[in-house]
């Protein structure tokens, strides 16, 4: 979602100044896309070296991170490409939901964690975490999981009790709760990713009393970091002629 924001307000920044070239690298990780107002390139560059080769000859002068929380490995391959080049990183990244009075949040490290925490008495699991990270629920087969994503999951989880959701964000805090209600779940098991397209779920499961079991995020370089699309905007400088290029590395 910052990716995108990012994008429209270079692009809208690009129309004023002819010296401003973007791009946004897409990873591919989602089938339909939604149209973004910069030339996209769709797909890995493979690993850092690829993706230094790429701004070396693509003439960059600044790559930003504006990724998924929770996609490591793109940061990291991001960080890298940059140390190698010498182009400056910047990175954007959104802060995370805060608990707050009332939540009963179980944190965890990871998905397998998270799978541990829903218990050996079988629930009804509300699971938001992305249709390539869903594998660990096998250990698990004795709940009863709804599966929100964008796309399909692909090959299907040979689970017993097993919906699936597809849907894109944002979402309604009115509709979230009905959705929670009616599907009578028992257990929120989510990433932390933070932002407002997914926040109605964790104010819905506060409103419901809902247990949540969050996914902490991983530990990502950050290059000159900003929270929001304004302040990345400073850190970049284009109120001046410091860069006429930018990479965005988005997912």
């Amino acid at each position: 979602m910052e990716a995108r924001r990012l994008a429209e307000a270079l692009a809208r920044m690009s129309g004023l100044r002819v010296d401003l070239r973007v791009e946004l690298s897409l990873a591919g990780r989602t089938q339909s896309p939604r149209p973004l107002p910069v030339p996209v390139r769709i797909g890995g560059f493979g690993g850092a070296s690829g993706l230094a080769d790429y701004l070396r000859q693509g003439g960059f002068q600044a790559l930003v991170d504006a990724t998924h929380p929770y996609a490591a490995r793109i940061s990291a391959n991001a960080a890298a490409a940059a140390q190698a080049t010498g182009i400056p990183l910047y990175s954007l990244h959104r802060p995370g939901w805060a608990r707050q009075a009332g939540d009963e949040w179980v944190e965890v490290a990871d998905i397998p964690a998270g799978v541990a925490a829903l218990g050996d008495k079988p629930a009804r699991i509300f699971v938001t975490l992305g249709r390539q990270e869903v594998a660990p629920l096998l250990a698990a087969p004795w709940h009863h999981y709804l599966i929100r994503s964008v796309d399909p999951i692909d090959p299907p989880l040979p689970l017993p009790h097993l919906e699936t959701l597809l849907d894109r964000g944002p979402f309604d805090l009115a509709a979230e709760i009905d959705l929670l209600t009616r599907a009578r779940i028992d257990i929120i098991l989510s990433k932390n990713s933070g932002g407002d397209g997914a926040a109605a779920k964790i104010d819905a499961a506060r409103r419901l009393g809902l247990p949540v079991i969050m996914v902490q995020r991983p530990h990502k370089p950050a290059g000159l970091l900003a929270s929001d699309v304004p302040g990345l905007l400073t850190l970049l400088g284009l109120g001046t002629d410091d860069h006429d290029a930018a990479m965005l590395r988005g997912v």
